[in-house]
């Protein structure tokens, strides 16, 4: 780890009622980490008042298009960094074959229904609309500059080993 140099601001303590001049001293995870927690609930929230689920919607959109049929296995390969864990994903694959969002061919290789893309498409709507309601007030510019500061921030502790 480097040692800090003279330009490196002070980092505080987290405060939720920080004002403008003090967020640079602010905590990115503390800040990152609350903004997951709330989009993500009210994603899953507005999901839920339709018997849907976050994962679901992966895997629908996953199944969307593509030069080839995936397998359940790359599938569930695919998706598990993002799952609350290693057998969701399995899970949400029989869930959907249940429901009749998926079928699944006699190469094993997994399909959207015609009911399936229905649900896809609702949900995408929905989600664009959920976008619209956390994006309010954000331009286009300011959201690609936050995702590059992010990406900026992974790839220096990345890079940083195990410090």
């Amino acid at each position: 780890m480097k040692p800090p140099t003279a330009t490196t601001t002070d980092q505080a303590p987290a405060d939720p009622t920080a004002t403008d001049e003090m967020l640079a001293t602010q905590p990115v995870g503390y800040w990152s980490g609350l903004a997951h927690t709330a989009v993500t609930r009210h994603l899953r929230d507005a999901m839920a008042r339709i018997d849907v689920t976050q994962p679901q919607y992966w895997v629908l959109n996953r199944l969307n298009g593509g030069a080839s049929a995936p397998s359940r296995e790359e599938v569930v390969m695919q998706l598990t960094p993002l799952a609350d864990g290693k057998h969701e994903i399995g899970r949400v694959v029989d869930q959907l074959v249940h429901r009749g969002w998926l079928r699944i061919d006699a190469g094993h290789f997994l399909h959207l229904t015609d009911a399936g893309e229905a649900a896809r498409v609702r949900l995408r709507e929905l989600v664009t609309e959920l976008r619209a309601v956390v994006h309010e007030g954000i331009s286009d510019e300011e959201y690609v500059a936050t995702l590059k500061v992010l990406r900026r921030m992974l790839a220096n502790v990345e890079g940083a080993g195990d410090s």
